[in-house]
């Protein structure tokens, strides 16, 4: 008998970006990111065993929901450059979207071509009706992100004890045209 268990989780190709599936191989950057303070400013900074659970918890989702956080490398290196997610909360109906690049990477337009390649996932395969991103307002460089995204702002809310904006977009429909035969 076979008690092996595995699940799937879908690989997204952009211009520069593979969004895969995290690997053990690829704790030690994620745990360094969130002991950066500089880079965990706007999450909730971890040590390395909190960093190990965040990770494991991230990749179950997978199990859970169908949906989670992919690894984000860059195709020409094979380099690990950073996370992105479409994902559920608890408490939550509506897909969230979170992205994060690691230092290294800032600033060359990874965040929101992961992004963007999460954003078409949840509304193209998933069919999700609306994805919200919750983002702190010191948070500029996800402002800006959220904005190319065409989410914007709901509301107020607060998690793990800080203040951040519930920035939201809807799937649009196309419209439906009938196409009319002869007339009889």
């Amino acid at each position: 008998m076979n008690s092996e268990f595995i699940t799937s989780v879908p690989t997204l190709h952009t211009k520069r970006l593979v969004l895969r599936e995290y690997r053990r191989a690829d704790f030690d950057a994620f745990a360094a990111h969130c002991a950066d303070p500089v880079s965990s400013a706007h999450l909730v900074p971890a040590a390395r065993q909190a960093a190990w659970r965040i990770f494991c918890s991230q990749a179950g989702l997978w199990l859970i929901h169908g949906a989670g956080w992919w690894a984000v490398e860059e195709k020409e290196t094979g380099q690990l450059i950073g996370t992105v997610g479409a994902f559920f909360r608890e408490d939550s109906t509506v897909m969230e979207l979170g992205w994060n690049t690691y230092r290294a990477f800032w600033g060359q337009g990874f965040a929101n071509e992961a992004a963007a390649a999460a954003l078409n996932h949840a509304f193209e395969i998933r069919r999700e009706p609306k994805v919200r991103a919750l983002i702190s307002s010191a948070n500029e460089a996800s402002l800006r992100v959220a904005g190319r995204l065409g989410l914007t702002h709901e509301a107020e809310t607060e998690i793990y004890g800080k203040a951040v904006g519930i920035y939201t977009r809807e799937r649009t429909f196309a419209p439906v045209t009938m196409a009319r035969g002869p007339a009889a």
